[in-house]
């Protein structure tokens, strides 16, 4: 890599001769009160369910992952100590919360109306500061919507459109549609840099990719 920091296949980086490891969040461990309830209600929503898993003892694990996440959710009995409904403020990131609070509803679900609030880009505790509708300029990060699970969980959407540079370490396309406007808009982009070389670029594929990784907010 440029920065002098080389990647092994693990996702390490060594610098100096120093370890810096990759800390992916993974799964957030949800308390419930009734397990089946629980899955019934995530199901409802549209998570994936992946794992329904019952020990002899009782112990029992449920996996569920929102659609498009790297993260999951786990419930089941045993796997917390925590009061049901004592986790607030997992943030589901969604890239029009109107359509995504209106897909919810569709399914059932109570969700509030989307707001924003009303002096910062992130929003308080509980209903302070909170303004009815998105975000008037639709600045990515800064509209909400927020529901909970049958227990009081708490869980937010939050509009995210446009990624700052550097707040992401991969890139990842929700669809094929995606990579294949990723890939035209590329296409354009390198079609000014050849006219500007006055050649043909032998090495496109690598300035495709920096291109592309650039447009998702992948480094700066």
């Amino acid at each position: 890599m440029r920065d002098g920091k080389d990647r092994t296949s693990n996702g390490i980086l060594r610098s100096g001769g120093v370890k810096i490891v990759d800390f992916k969040l993974e799964v957030i461990v949800l308390p419930v009160s009734d397990v089946d309830r629980a899955r019934d209600f995530y199901q409802k929503v549209g998570f994936r369910q992946d794992v329904d898993y019952v020990a002899p003892d009782g112990f029992r694990v449920v996996h569920f992952t929102p659609p498009g996440s790297a993260s999951s959710l786990i419930i089941g009995e045993g796997v917390s100590d925590a009061a049901p409904g004592s986790v607030q403020g997992v943030h589901l990131v969604v890239d029009d919360v109107v359509a995504a609070r209106a897909e919810l509803v569709a399914r059932g679900i109570e969700v509030s109306e989307v707001f924003h609030d009303a002096g910062g880009v992130f929003h308080h505790a509980g209903t302070r500061d909170r303004v009815t509708g998105p975000q008037p300029d639709r600045r990515s990060y800064s509209s909400f919507a927020s529901f909970n699970d049958p227990d009081g969980n708490g869980f937010v959407l939050q509009e995210v459109t446009a990624r700052h540079p550097g707040r992401i370490a991969h890139v990842v396309y929700g669809s094929v549609a995606e990579v294949e406007q990723a890939l035209r808009d590329a296409a354009v982009a390198h079609g000014r840099h050849e006219a500007e070389l006055g050649h043909e670029d032998p090495d496109w594929p690598s300035w495709y990719a920096n291109n592309m990784a650039r447009a998702a907010g992948l480094g700066s």
